[in-house]
């Protein structure tokens, strides 16, 4: 069961023949600018995964950190096929992908690509040819490598960039091969996508010799030192291809294998887990052929980082070797869904203040009436002021007034005194006849921490304009006490109102709207008490003395409420 377990991943090692042509593993693949192209991994990595379901993403390289591609209108994520709709200069670049079916990541090796510009002068590039060299006598068969895996599509033969003879076909066949017919081959695949139509090209150099039998040097790709970017707990899969020859070439005597003391060394816990899998196997690219070992390393370890992967290639001459050392690499992109939700977590927990911010200004009266009410703070204790507001309003015995009266004589001692246990001043009311009234009036300001001015349009006459300028003189000058005005009916003529009276803050005028206005919970008298001396409520006070021993009547009792009257002479 162990066994199963471990050697289902390496099912995808496995290469059906038909799929190592179409995709063939290369390090280093050239691709001319503007024509169609595409990278994939051979299909049995994925058919032969047992019945489970991998996903496909694709990564290139930038500035040494794998970025995910997303797919545009010109890269088309297609199963397993990543199609350039076409190549551009800025494709080149390496490319890897990585599958995922919830247990096993497999990421291949990086493909390094490409892009030629094309040639002005001739219908190839000299830099994208393959090369197969054929004796004088033989049958042959030249095939065009650029066939893409949509097989609908319109093929043309080229020698030395002159149409060829041939029908719509895959193949140039040659019944015997002669020393004229040695030259460049260039088939023209044209393919239709997306209502436009494409090209990609390959162009092969046909060298027929008189019975001469080219001599071929087995070698590793790219030999020497490579270094291997990955991540701790990571698996990676290490790839030492060599070329074996062409296809026509006898087959070639070599061996291809891992050091086991490289791998022993390196590794010996991860070798003891079962940890590490070599895997070989053969594949065409064109007439070329090539021979893979892999070294699959499940998990990545510390120590790994620190070791030599080395691969050997003995031959009848000499021996090879390509040493591969793993290194840390960039931390991997963040998978798509976690940087979404990441973004979204970074904007609402960066939006909660500014709510709370503006539900701050918007409840800000609320939130600090509530913390009176629950704290029972009160500031008035020991400040020398006998009341807590001084009542300015119009006072002559018109019949307009009537209202107004019943406003500053009812209405808002009813409610701030005997709901909110405020002491009004009311000159009118507790003030006894007979003294000097330009000296009571400044008198009772000087006793009362707030100046209320009812505002209306009949307010404006002497007795009550020496308020209004003895109150602003305090409160702008002295800055003894606060000013409050209570906009009972809009004035018709601001004009006649001292200029001083701009410089209070609009936070400080309360606008009186009838029975819109009459409850003791209505929004007015929440602004009025914002702006009035910081002192408990009634209803506090009785909770306070209801926690406390009984005390005498005389105590109990409610404070008394100082109104002020005043006349017009």
């Amino acid at each position: 069961m162990a066994y199963e377990s471990l050697i289902i991943p390496f099912l995808m090692f496995l290469s059906k023949a038909t799929t190592e042509e179409l995709c063939p593993l290369r390090r280093s693949i050239d691709v001319l600018e503007g024509e169609y192209f595409f990278l994939c991994f051979p299909g049995s990595i994925r058919d032969n995964l047992l019945s489970k379901t991998y996903t496909v993403t694709w990564f290139k390289e930038n500035e040494g950190k794998m970025n995910l591609i997303q797919e545009t209108h010109r890269l088309v994520l297609n199963g397993r096929f990543l199609e350039f709709w076409p190549a551009e200069l800025s494709d080149l670049g390496n490319y890897t992908y990585r599958l995922s079916n919830g247990t096993y990541n497999v990421t291949s090796q990086k493909w390094s690509l490409n892009v030629l510009k094309r040639s002005k002068d001739s219908c190839f590039n000299t830099n994208h040819l393959s090369r197969q060299v054929q004796d004088a006598g033989r049958s042959y068969t030249l095939k065009c490598n650029a066939v893409p895996h949509n097989k609908n599509v319109t093929i043309t033969w080229y020698k030395n960039c002159n149409i060829c003879n041939s029908a719509n076909e895959e193949e140039l066949h040659f019944p015997s091969l002669t020393i004229e017919d040695s030259g460049n081959y260039t088939c023209v695949v044209s393919i239709s996508h997306a209502g436009k139509a494409f090209n990609t090209t390959s162009t092969i150099e046909l060298m027929v010799k008189d019975g001469a039998a080219e001599v071929v040097k087995l070698e590793i790709i790219e030999p020497g030192e490579i270094y291997v970017e990955t991540q701790i707990g990571k698996e990676v899969i290490l790839n030492c291809t060599v070329f074996l020859g062409y296809s026509n070439a006898a087959k070639p005597i070599y061996l291809l294998h891992w050091i086991d003391n490289s791998l022993n060394s390196c590794s010996e816990n991860t070798k003891k887990e079962q940890s590490i899998w070599e895997k070989e196997y053969n594949f065409d690219s064109g007439n070329k052929k090539y021979a893979s070992k892999l070294l699959w390393i499940k998990t990545v370890k510390e120590e790994d980082l620190n070791c030599n992967y080395t691969c050997l290639l003995k031959t009848t001459n000499k021996a090879q070797l390509k040493v591969f050392k793993l290194k840390k690499g960039n931390p991997p992109d963040l998978h798509p869904h976690v940087f979404t939700t990441g973004i979204i977590m970074a904007v609402f927990f960066s939006l909660v203040p500014v709510l709370l911010v503006v539900l701050s200004v918007i409840f800000r009266v609320d939130i600090v009436l509530f913390y009176r009410d629950i704290t029972g703070k009160d500031d008035t204790i020991g400040d020398g002021k006998e009341y807590d507001a001084f009542v300015s309003y119009l006072k002559d015995s018109i019949s307009t007034n009537v209202e107004e009266r019943k406003f500053a004589l009812e209405i808002l001692p009813r409610t701030l005194e005997d709901r909110f246990g405020y002491k009004l001043c009311i000159f009118e009311r507790d003030v006894s006849p007979g003294g000097a009234v330009v000296d009571d009036v400044q008198t009772f300001i000087d006793k009362s921490r707030r100046l209320i001015i009812i505002l209306s349009r009949n307010y404006i006459s002497d007795r009550v304009m020496y308020e209004l300028e003895t109150g602003l003189h305090k409160a702008l000058v002295e800055r003894k006490i606060k000013i409050i005005l209570i906009e009972y009916m809009l004035i018709s003529d601001y004009n006649v109102l001292p200029k001083s009276l701009e410089l209070l803050p609009s936070r400080r005028v309360v606008k009186w709207k009838e029975d819109k206005s009459l409850p003791s919970n209505s929004r007015f008298w929440k602004n009025l008490r914002y702006l009035m001396p910081v002192k408990a409520s009634k209803s506090n006070i009785r909770s306070h003395n209801n926690s406390m021993s009984p005390i005498s009547e005389e105590g109990s009792q409610a404070t008394t409420v100082c109104w002020e009257s005043k006349t017009f002479l």
